[in-house]
């Protein structure tokens, strides 16, 4: 158990990047006048608030909102950023932009963007490719994208008018950005694509043979 602890809080297998991203959500949080100068708004960005497309996502909708998005993006953060370091940073610099785009085009009605789920939704693809990738008969993290899959499913139909549904949000009005999140899975299944990709080029340890 304490090996376990002293890996988990090991100075460097901490997720720092993860965990940076997260610290600029918590801050945001604590002080509502960030929100409207950082949330994506669809009105702004066609104005020229090109930044929006990439703090939106650090703007959540009351504290439940910011600890269920921020809490999972820390996990998949610990999971995947330093084995996959490349992947990780040009997944978090391009992923938002494809969401905001999904977003801006399926879902013009959505005025008002925030929060890291879809992200997250793209992260854990990734990780579930990954792990049934090693193993094709371990259905463990394709059965937890199944259960995050599901849960944005009943947030969508239930949700709407509830403030959130299973996850409350601050304002009733707010609805799950489903769009969203297809621009998320998108990001995940090209990311984990990617991956696959590299590994079938990379040469074997053992080298060419001859028989």
């Amino acid at each position: 158990m304490r090996q376990l602890i002293r890996k988990i809080f090991a100075f460097d297998e901490i997720p720092w990047v993860f965990l940076v991203v997260t610290i600029a959500a918590v801050v945001i949080e604590f002080d509502a006048a960030w929100r409207p100068v950082l949330i994506y708004d669809r009105l702004a960005v066609i104005h020229g608030e090109w930044w929006r497309i990439w703090t939106g996502h650090l703007v959540h909708f009351g504290w439940p909102h910011l600890v269920a998005d921020a809490g999972l993006f820390l996990i998949l953060g610990r999971l995947i950023e330093r084995e996959h370091p490349v992947i990780t940073r040009v997944s978090l610099a391009v992923m938002p932009v494809v969401i905001c785009v999904t977003l801006y085009w399926l879902d013009p009605a959505m005025v008002q963007y925030g929060g890291l789920s879809a992200i997250d939704f793209g992260l854990l693809i990734f990780l579930a490719g990954r792990g049934w990738q090693k193993d094709w008969v371990d259905w463990f993290w394709p059965a937890v994208l199944a259960i995050y899959v599901g849960e944005v499913v009943l947030e969508s139909v239930y949700g709407h008018g509830h403030g959130g549904g299973m996850i409350q949000f601050d304002d009733a009005s707010i609805r799950v950005g489903t769009a969203a999140h297809i621009g998320g899975g998108a990001c995940g299944v090209t990311a984990w694509l990617c991956s696959w990709w590299h590994g079938r080029r990379r040469p074997s340890p053992a080298g060419p043979r001859e028989g």
